[in-house]
């Protein structure tokens, strides 16, 4: 490879910055907040230990916990590494000490359970509660998704009353469109004695956040910050051409194969003409814009000893392409080989696998260091990759980006397959926090100097990537997506009335980021906030859950679900779903739930499938999607996808899981997710209604039979 000269980051190893929360707007502190100088004058670290469980503190680490010590609120942004946890881990057992309890929060499910085994593990008396599963709900510390949490906060605030800490992990998802505002809702709705321990990738707003907590908690929030990552990144590039290079290279290169592509252009154009104006993968758009092959790249890194190595690729089709194509590699000695065998053995053994998967595709490849994971695959699979990759005798890994998510399972090189992903509308360039998660796991701690970071680019890529932009490592601000939900707008309805609903907004981080805006801009803010809000208002009366300032019975229901509130009360009172067999239910809720992840229309489902529920269902949903288009808020209703309504009623009636591969073309990951995701909604809605409705007995009965096998999460969770 070339030259040993490092590319940072820009995670400069500074020593940490500690500011108050309301350092960057005094005038929105709470009364009483002292000023940051005043703080940080404070924060001494010879006031906290300098090594913690057999564990030297870095500084960033000595400052959170005396923050904690000190009783306050704390927000710490540092890179993937860094060891944020260990912060949580303090405050977990500062709560402990005093008899007190700890919440800790994750936004994935995934996340959820590994946290969980983790302590689990470390002996601590941990429960878990993530929609699909609740264990031990009564424990010194609960791990959960952030919409339990909401819920909680929402439904039963004296539930929280033991609670001392709550730890949000990865708070920065406050920016995700889709479910950002449910931290938010948690950060404001919170009882106010709880106190918060927020971890976060480095973002530049921090102090930004940290100000808004302090005003919102009435106390100050103490945000730390560091750059420093305990094994540093060294960044590179690879084309098809130049091989390896570094970023100082960037600019000779590309002038370099932007020509050669451009003189391939003219060929392929002759070539075009010769062919009858063919064009396509063998033109020049196909050496222009595709990435160049991995092979080469992962030959020299096997050469080298630079392994494991974790290819991210974006697509869980690309995924196990690479896989394939990389399948003949032998990684492993003749004694790894043993190791992993035994391995496989004691895992085949745990999750109760058949025999039979031993000799499948993903055993098969781990025997040679091989492997893939994404969420297409049985949850119990990926976690078997999981577990052969901790084990080290997985070498190479090929994986989607959700395997960089918190989940602790670094590699001495990280590769991009591609730096474009699918952001749901089309193919773009990553995020500079999404680059950094992923590139954050390259380099072990206390096994590698340095982690190798490689981009495979195209000749395209050379030209449009926004490389200088990654490269300068300062992630986007984190950006308020604060939109209350038809249910939490029904939960500050009946706790605060209908008058105050508008507080909400104004104790948000929206509000919060206007204030820096013109009066004017602040204005026409406010006013488009407050438009949403008497939309949703008017649309909620007009279906009949308000009445006023009171909740109706329909109201009373819908509050109590989320996600799907409106579809399901509305199915609920008007008879939809009232004699109702097994089979019939257990579509119609998978139906609600079920997306095509495909962008084609959806298939043709036979009628004799329930097709005259399923009809009717319909009719319901669409007219209240019509509804809400006339208040515009036509995209909080999905409307049923019945792509899964043929695999549904098998598994029902008691098809192995294996056959259901022959009824849809959803892969076996999402089929388990739909089916615990139905049974999660059918858990809200039976919650929600008295148990003297004919359909409350019915829905746990379909329960029963969707929650088996494979589906079943709690089973999953006790095997391992």
């Amino acid at each position: 490879m070339s030259r040993r000269s490092r590319a940072r980051s820009a995670e400069d190893p500074a020593e940490p910055e500690v500011r108050l929360g309301s350092a960057e707007r005094p005038e929105a502190a709470p009364a009483g907040t002292a000023t940051a100088r005043e703080d940080e004058s404070a924060l001494t670290p010879q006031a906290a230990p300098i090594v913690w469980k057999e564990k030297t503190l870095s500084p960033f680490q000595v400052k959170a916990v005396e923050a904690i010590r000190a009783g306050h609120d704390v927000l710490v942004a540092a890179p993937t590494g860094a060891g944020k946890t260990l912060v949580a881990e303090f405050a977990i057992e500062d709560a402990a000490k005093r008899g007190r309890r700890t919440i800790y929060t994750a936004p994935i499910k995934a996340l959820s359970n590994q946290k969980y085994r983790d302590f689990r593990a470390d002996g601590i008396d941990v429960g878990l509660m993530t929609g699909d599963v609740t264990i031990n709900p009564g424990a010194q510390v609960l791990v959960m998704t952030t919409e339990i949490l909401r819920n909680s906060i929402f439904e039963n605030p004296r539930a929280l009353e033991p609670v001392e800490y709550v730890v949000f992990d990865e708070v920065h998802y406050m920016d995700d469109v889709e479910r950002g505002s449910v931290w938010e809702e948690s950060l404001i709705f919170a009882p106010p004695d709880v106190r918060f321990v927020c971890l976060s990738a480095t973002i530049p707003n921090a102090e930004e956040l940290g100000a808004w907590l302090s005003e919102i908690r009435g106390r100050a929030t103490i945000v730390i910050q560091s750059a420093r990552r305990p094994v540093p990144l060294d960044h590179r590039f690879w084309t098809a051409r130049s091989g390896a290079f570094e970023p100082g290279d960037l600019d000779r290169v590309r002038k370099r194969e932007v020509e050669a592509a451009g003189r391939l252009g003219k060929g392929a154009r002759k070539q075009r003409l010769r062919d009858g104006g063919r064009d396509g993968r063998h033109g020049r758009g196909h050496e222009w814009a595709d990435p160049p092959s991995a092979v080469p790249l992962l030959d020299e890194l096997q050469a080298r000893e630079l392994l494991p190595v974790l290819v991210f690729a974006f697509s869980r089709k690309d995924c196990e392409r690479l896989a394939r194509a990389n399948e003949g590699r032998e990684l492993l000695t003749a004694a790894e080989r043993e190791a992993m065998r035994a391995l496989q053995r004691d895992l085949v053994a745990t999750f109760g696998l058949e025999d039979g998967f031993l000799s499948g595709e993903v055993m098969t490849m781990a025997r040679r260091g091989i492997g893939y994971h994404h969420a297409g695959m049985l949850p119990v699979h990926k976690e078997v990759v999981e577990r052969m990759f901790t084990s080290g005798l997985v070498k190479m890994l090929f994986t989607t980006e959700t395997f960089a998510l918190g989940i602790n399972m670094p590699a001495r090189t990280v590769v991009f397959h591609s730096l474009k992903k699918f952001d749901g509308v089309g193919f773009d360039y990553l995020s500079t926090r999404d680059y950094l998660q992923m590139a954050g796991r390259a380099g072990r701690q206390g096994l590698d100097k340095e982690g190798l970071v490689f981009s495979l680019l195209s000749p395209k890529d050379l030209v449009e990537a926004p490389i200088k932009r990654l490269m300068a490592g300062r992630s986007e601000p984190v950006e308020s997506r604060f939109g209350l939900s038809f249910s939490s707008i029904l939960h500050l309805v009946e706790r605060l009335g209908r008058e105050r609903v508008p507080e909400a907004w104004e104790k948000s981080f929206n509000q919060f980021q206007h204030r820096g805006g013109t009066e004017k801009q602040r204005e026409r803010n406010r006013k488009e906030q407050r438009r949403v809000l008497d939309a949703h208002l008017a649309f909620l009366e007009e279906l009949g859950h308000l009445k006023g300032a009171a909740l109706t019975p329909r109201g009373h229901v819908a509050k109590l679900i989320n996600g799907f509130e409106l579809q399901v009360t509305e199915l609920l009172f008007r008879g939809v779903l009232e004699n109702l067999s097994i089979e019939a239910l257990a579509v119609v809720f998978v139906g609600l739930v079920y997306e095509e992840r495909r962008r084609a229309e959806t298939g043709w489902v036979p009628a004799k499938f329930q097709g005259t529920v399923r009809s009717r269902v319909q009719r319901e949903v669409h007219g209240l999607h019509a509804a809400a288009a006339e208040h515009g808020l036509q995209a909080g209703i999905k409307l049923p996808d019945w792509g899964l309504t043929e695999a549904t009623i098998a598994w029902i009636d008691g098809t192995p899981f294996e056959a259901l591969e022959d009824l849809t073309e959803a892969t076996p990951g999402d089929v388990v997710r739909n089916f615990r995701m139905a049974i999660q909604l059918m858990r809200q809605a039976r919650r929600a209604i008295h148990p003297d409705w004919d359909v409350h007995a019915r829905l746990g009965e379909t329960m029963e039979a969707l929650n088996r096998d494979v589906v079943d999460a709690r089973a999953q969770l006790d095997l391992g």
